[in-house]
C-alpha cells in the first residue's frame, strides 16, 4: 500500500506534463473548429490530478477505495483524451509525441488504479471471512468461553474451588 502511495506520487508528478505541454501550445491547436474538446478534457485531467496531489501531501492519505475512484476518472479521462487526439491528430494539430506521452502516463495510471481496486477486492474479501468465521463460532463472543454469558456450550464447574 505504502509504496503504490510512492509511485502515484511520482506517476502524478509526470501526468500532469503532457497536459501542461498541449495546453500552452492549445491556442495555436483551438483554432480550428471542433479542437475545444481536447482543451475540456486536459483540464478535467489537469483537476483530477492536482487533487490527486493535494492528497498526496496531506496528513490524511487516500483509502484505496478513494485512490481506486480517483484513478479510476483519470484512467476514463485519458481514454477519452486519447481517442480525441488520435482521431483529431491532424484537424487540430496534435502532436504526435503530445499523443505518445498522454498514451505512456494513461497506462501508468491505469497499473496503478489496477493496484488500488485489487487492494479493495482483497480488504473486501478479507472482511467477508471475517464475518463468516464469526458466524461459524455460532455468533459468540471472540473470546470463547464456557458459560451462557460469554457465549460458550460448557459450563463452570460450580463449587468449591
Amino acid at each position: 500500500m505504502m509504496t503504490s502511495s510512492k509511485i502515484a506520487s511520482g506517476v502524478i508528478a509526470t501526468l500532469g506534463l503532457a497536459a501542461v505541454s498541449l495546453l500552452d501550445a492549445a491556442p495555436a491547436a483551438a483554432q480550428a473548429t471542433g479542437c475545444e474538446q481536447i482543451q475540456k478534457l486536459l483540464a478535467e485531467r489537469q483537476s483530477i490530478v492536482a487533487s490527486l496531489n493535494s492528497s498526496s501531501r496531506s496528513k490524511q492519505k487516500l483509502t484505496p477505495a478513494q485512490a481506486c475512484s480517483t484513478l479510476g476518472r483519470l484512467v476514463g479521462n485519458g481514454n477519452a483524451a486519447l481517442k480525441f487526439a488520435s482521431a483529431n491528430q491532424d484537424w487540430c494539430q496534435i502532436p504526435a509525441s503530445f499523443v505518445d506521452g498522454l498514451k505512456a502516463d494513461n497506462d501508468k495510471a491505469a497499473g496503478i488504479r489496477n493496484n488500488a481496486c485489487n487492494a479493495v477486492k482483497q480488504q473486501a474479501a478479507m472482511q467477508k471471512r471475517a464475518q463468516q468465521q464469526a458466524q461459524q463460532q455460532g455468533g459468540g463472543s471472540p473470546f470463547g468461553g464456557a458459560d451462557s454469558i460469554t457465549g460458550g456450550s460448557l459450563r463452570i464447574p460450580q463449587g468449591a474451588l
